[in-house]
């Protein structure tokens, strides 16, 4: 996006949403009309969005490619950088460093089933691909959607929720951890609902993201569903620091995921040092 990588693009605010208690989603157009014009991206890549005088986090871009009235992206509240985000609004301006890392192989997935398994802020990295895959329907199987969170409140996209529940190219399942008064879909922990509805690993991709316990424990029930490792892709890119291979707080072992990542299978994971 620009030629010195350490440089960022201003941009604008255009639209604040809030999605939970502590999760915002901004909506950005770059300042330089000729750069944002250009802007061009894989779902899957991420930014460093910085607040001047604050520092920088890196967020995946959860806009699709083939959307590009604007670059989005989810904020959960964490930190000095995350909690000054926070408090921005319509108009104000940040910086963008984008796109940093690799994407997720959708080039690879075309004819295939897709299983996407998201937990909370988890599924910020999924929508970009979802959406780009519902935009390029015809180049993919069968798609399957399972979206968890603590609560109907903690659901990140919930304007977007029912959309995907009326698709008939989607079948959509969501749930929370225990009863919700209202609540009409499935109550269970993700993993377990992923057992109950049981997809098929047959010509199958599995890509999931969410907090490491819910990972961990959907990795475990995607393997008892016969799943091989090839076939389960997910992201690191809250590990990612500086974006570019310099600062050298992302490595795991020798490898870097702002370099070597944020995607990997789950079959490049095991070839790595058991830090995560």
């Amino acid at each position: 996006m620009t030629k010195n990588i350490y440089l960022p693009e201003m941009a604008t605010i255009q639209e604040v949403i809030r999605e939970t208690h502590n999760i915002m989603t901004f909506r950005v157009t770059l300042n330089n009309p000729e750069a944002m014009k250009n802007f061009s991206f894989k779902p899957g890549q991420v930014g460093q969005v910085s607040s001047f005088g604050t520092g920088e986090a890196t967020f995946v871009i959860n806009s699709p490619p083939t959307r590009m009235d604007y670059l989005q992206f989810s904020v959960m509240r964490t930190g000095e950088v995350t909690s000054k985000l926070h408090s921005l609004k319509a108009g104000d301006q940040i910086g963008v460093r984008a796109p940093l890392g690799n994407s997720f192989p959708y080039e690879d997935m075309k004819g295939k089933d897709i299983v996407f398994v998201g937990g909370g802020i988890g599924m910020a990295p999924l929508r970009t691909l979802l959406l780009f895959m519902l935009d390029n329907r015809a180049d993919y199987g069968k798609i399957t959607l399972l979206y968890g969170a603590r609560s109907p409140v903690d659901m990140a996209y919930s304007y977007e929720l029912q959309d995907w529940l009326d698709r008939d190219d989607l079948d959509t399942y969501l749930t929370i951890d225990a009863p919700y008064e209202g609540w009409q879909h499935k109550v269970g922990l993700i993993p377990n609902v992923l057992l109950d509805i049981a997809p098929s690993p047959g010509n199958s991709v599995a890509i999931t993201c969410g907090p490491p316990i819910m990972i961990k424990f959907t990795l475990q029930a995607l393997e008892k569903l016969g799943f091989k490792d090839e076939q389960i892709v997910t992201t690191l890119e809250k590990r990612m620091k500086c974006g570019v291979g310099i600062c050298g707080r992302c490595n795991i072992g020798t490898s870097y995921v702002c370099m070597d990542g944020p995607v990997f299978t789950r079959a490049q994971l095991r070839q790595l040092p058991n830090e995560l």
